[in-house]
């Protein structure tokens, strides 16, 4: 059985793709570069853009199962950078599944679809879209979302998408060094009052949980087959602890300056539009009105709905990636 993931040269397609080829199925990837070191592993590597529709159907022909795990994310940018690869990449994947008979389509989403603003403590699915954005990669991935789940067609494309939130683990690029590298020059600060709670999810059991639904859609497509599934570690941490011990695995104090979630925001709401007024829109302000919420309010989600429907249990329990993160962390220094 072939296998296509988009992005697999990314964070979670890595993963993906290393868990994919445990379980001896062949692998072919989709990215804007080369990947020599996957191709080494046996891996098919295609290079194009997801708004390549010739690109996009060579790389979907031929396979059986399409994890979709590319998506251009960020606190900042053009909408038509956003629409471009969320949206318009997602109707070709769909649009090239559908054309070549592809049997089951994962859609990797995001809990930041259901996000206005506000707290949200252990909503599940049933969470509605919100109304306005605070940004363009939530609002993106909403509409990308439902054109996934709306594609349904049982005896046909089946097709689901999971809602990870805050992946992290060793070998990110992105979530952990940002972090750090902002403690190290003084430029983090605690937003609210330090006590939210927010659910995350270890790299590892993020992938095999996209293996876990693509099980499920073959096993039992009338029950997932069309639905949108929050995965987690199932035990929501306060963020701003959670933030100190991962800046303690790499020697560094804890956090102690704070700024109220209110000056964050409306200080964010000014950045964004200084930035706009120079037209910097590669380069992300400090701050924006999503950042700013998201760092201040309750995010944490009912996975109930994964562990009946998937069969999803998180196997790599937070102690144990955080010891493997600081092993990392500490073989870089």
């Amino acid at each position: 059985m072939s296998m296509l993931v988009t992005g697999g040269g990314g964070f979670l397609g890595r993963y993906l793709v290393e868990q994919l080829l445990m379980l001896g199925e062949d692998v072919r990837v989709l990215g804007r570069q080369r990947y020599p070191d996957l191709e080494r592993l046996g891996v098919e590597c295609l290079q194009g853009d997801l708004r390549d529709r010739d690109a996009v159907e060579k790389a979907v022909r031929g396979c059986e199962v399409v994890y979709h795990v590319a998506a251009i994310a960020g606190i900042w940018g053009r909408w038509s950078d956003y629409y471009g690869i969320n949206v318009e990449g997602t109707q070709n994947i769909l649009s090239a599944c559908q054309a070549w008979n592809v049997e089951r389509l994962v859609y990797c989403s995001s809990p930041s679809v259901t996000f206005d603003g506000t707290d949200q403590k252990g909503v599940n699915e049933s969470a509605p879209y919100p109304e306005k954005w605070l940004a363009h990669y939530p609002h993106s991935k909403a509409l990308a979302e439902q054109m996934v789940l709306a594609a349904n067609r049982p005896g046909a494309l089946l097709t689901c998408a999971l809602r990870p939130h805050l992946i992290w683990g060793p070998r990110d690029q992105h979530l952990i060094p940002r972090l750090i590298q902002r403690a190290k020059t003084g430029k983090l600060r605690i937003v609210g009052d330090g006590k939210n709670l927010v659910d995350m999810v270890f790299v590892e059991n993020a992938a095999s949980a996209h293996i876990q639904a693509a099980g499920a859609l073959l096993n039992t497509p009338d029950q997932v087959g069309g639905k949108a599934y929050f995965i987690t570690q199932g035990a929501p941490v306060r963020l701003w602890d959670w933030i100190n011990e991962i800046l303690a695995l790499d020697e560094l104090p804890p956090l102690r300056k704070r700024v109220s979630a209110n000056v964050a925001y409306y200080a964010g709401a000014m950045m964004e539009t200084a930035y706009k007024m120079v037209g910097q829109m590669k380069e992300e302000p400090r701050m924006t009105r999503f950042l700013a919420r998201q760092l201040a309010t309750h995010h944490y989600f009912d996975i109930s709905a994964a562990r009946h429907d998937l069969q999803y249990t998180p196997k790599v329990s937070t102690e144990e990636g955080m010891q493997r993160l600081g092993e990392e962390l500490a073989s870089r220094r």
